[in-house]
């Protein structure tokens, strides 16, 4: 009576080159695990931190006072990120471009307008990091699996060359250890492509999100560009 080998049997006893190919895939599979939960995590709070931002700003509070609230929080060693990060950029220029009296308001907006899309490039940056890999992942995991399969095969059926008859018996341990390569691949390509679409499609609502926001705040900062433009006019 034959004895049925287990998964660890088969891949113990699997060629060098398989081995390698299983613990690249399960070395792959834990990576894109760990960053499918931090992405989890960071998105969630990218949503929560957005909820919060926005109903203090649209509370009518004051903008400068709510600028300088976010101060005290940087030098705590709390770094604002999300839409704080677009306003502090955005409000901190127009500050600073205002008290030039011979800047026009098209350039003071222009100019709070781009600080905002420089701070909107790094937020884009910190939610999309690290999601390439898990695309990478998906995509070439059943093929590092199909490499260790094709190999594993065909070393077992280099083994029967040496064998004085060939059953049955004698392939299927060395198949099935072959077969695991490509049962691994899929099992770290499945989550992480599924992950890369749900990760890429919230990334993509967040950061349409903060681009609404970024509109909103520049009509706000129009209107009160021209209106300190024609309180300088009236002053003249």
């Amino acid at each position: 009576m034959t004895q049925e080998l287990g998964l660890i049997e088969l891949i113990v006893g699997a060629s060098a080159l398989v081995q390698v190919v299983m613990l690249i895939l399960v070395l792959a599979s834990l990576s894109s695990w760990f960053l499918i939960i931090q992405r989890v995590m960071l998105m969630r709070r990218a949503d929560d931190e957005l909820l919060v931002f926005e109903e203090q700003f649209w509370s009518g509070i004051d903008l400068a006072q709510l600028y300088r609230e976010g101060n005290q929080a940087v030098t705590e060693g709390q770094l604002p990120t999300g839409v704080e990060s677009l306003f502090r950029a955005g409000f901190k220029e127009f500050s600073r471009l205002s008290q030039q009296s011979d800047m026009d308001a098209d350039a003071i907006l222009e100019g709070s307008r781009r600080a905002m899309r420089v701070a909107l490039m790094r937020e884009t940056d910190r939610i999309e990091q690290h999601l390439p890999f898990l695309a990478s992942v998906g995509s070439t995991s059943p093929y590092i699996g199909l490499l260790g399969t094709v190999w594993g095969i065909m070393h077992s059926f280099r083994g029967l060359a040496n064998a004085t008859q060939a059953t049955l018996a004698t392939v299927a341990p060395g198949i099935s250890e072959a077969l695991i390569a490509t049962a691994m691949g899929l099992f770290a390509a499945i989550p992480a492509v599924l992950a890369y679409n749900r990760l890429a499609a919230r990334s993509d609502v967040l950061l349409n999100r903060y681009e609404t926001f970024l509109d909103e705040f520049s009509g706000i900062l129009q209107r009160q560009t021209y209106a300190l433009k024609a309180n300088q006019s009236q002053r003249r």
